[in-house]
């Protein structure tokens, strides 16, 4: 979804928008449906998103208190009456997004179509479906509602700015729980030679489990090494444990500054094509003297 331009999602690559991806209509009413729906230039646009975003945490919230069996009793009626209607609404804008593109299968097997098509379906599946004949218990099919809570990244560009970092960084993220696993996988070893099934470490992997819970500082406490030997490698493993969770933190962080860098170059780089003008917003889309719209690959 075009949204809100993120100060360190752009990059000098191009990125394709959601009209390229799924087509705009070349004209008519499914091209006004498509300034409505897609984009958030306009004021009906961005009226538009902040109905949708209300309506995917009112509806999450009805999700949670229906959970809740004391409510649940004393306003069984209204909980109902209120999935019905952001069901309805969702479908309302699940269908005018098929509408207003040229390509509705391409984003029907998006991510955010998956996603706006799960917000849906548990409902008349479970309208649908008599709960005697279910294989699993109807609830689930309630539970699943909560994956609308998803589609507030199509609108957060904070979560794309953080969905980059994450893919930027994913080999290095690998190669680092590679190293802990191996860590985990010999110091559990280490663990049961040491203590023994005596003291609790019946197998490797019940201590590979107790390697996990002390490395990320949990420390559950139902398995505990009792030998001096024992509480020494326990000790070790705790200090290894504030590292580990150093470790992604920093390599996520390295990730949004080398964006952030090369935004800058962008926006260094970047002279409109209209009247030359230089020194524009970080999330600018337009020039702030003529208006002539930036290239979407960072600028001519």
């Amino acid at each position: 979804m075009t949204l809100l331009a993120s100060p360190l999602a752009a990059t000098p690559a191009p990125v394709a928008t959601d009209s390229e991806r799924f087509g705009k209509p070349p004209q008519g009413w499914r091209r006004s449906l498509h300034a409505v729906v897609f984009e958030s230039d306009t004021p009906t646009g961005r009226a538009f998103d902040v109905v949708v975003i209300a309506a995917i945490v009112l509806s999450v919230l009805v999700v949670v208190v229906d959970s809740m069996e004391s409510l649940l009793m004393h306003h069984r009626r209204l909980l109902s009456a209120a999935e019905w209607v952001f069901t309805a609404l969702f479908t309302l804008e699940y269908l005018a997004r098929l509408c207003s593109v040229r390509r509705p299968l391409r984003y029907a097997t998006s991510f955010y179509g998956v996603i706006d098509l799960l917000s849906v379906l548990p409902t008349y599946l479970a309208f649908f479906a008599p709960e005697a004949q279910l294989l699993i218990d109807v609830r689930i099919l309630r539970l699943l509602r909560v994956f609308r809570i998803f589609r507030l990244t199509a609108y957060m560009a904070e979560f794309s700015a953080l969905g980059n970092a994450l893919t930027a960084s994913r080999r290095k993220i690998l190669v680092f729980l590679c190293f802990v696993l191996m860590m985990v996988l010999v110091m559990g070893t280490v663990m049961y030679v040491v203590e023994g099934p005596r003291n609790g470490y019946t197998s490797i992997p019940i201590a590979m489990y107790w390697a996990v819970t002390t490395m990320t500082t949990v420390g559950f406490g139902d398995i505990t090494p009792k030998t001096d030997i024992g509480k020494l490698i326990a000790s070790a493993m705790m200090l290894l444990g504030w590292g580990v969770l150093a470790v992604p933190t920093g390599i996520v962080t390295a990730e949004f500054t080398e964006q952030r860098r090369g935004l800058a170059r962008a926006l260094r780089d970047w002279r409109c094509a209209g009247c030359g003008a230089q020194g524009h917003a970080e999330d600018a889309r337009y020039c702030r003297v003529c208006g002539a719209q930036r290239a979407p690959a960072g600028g001519p």
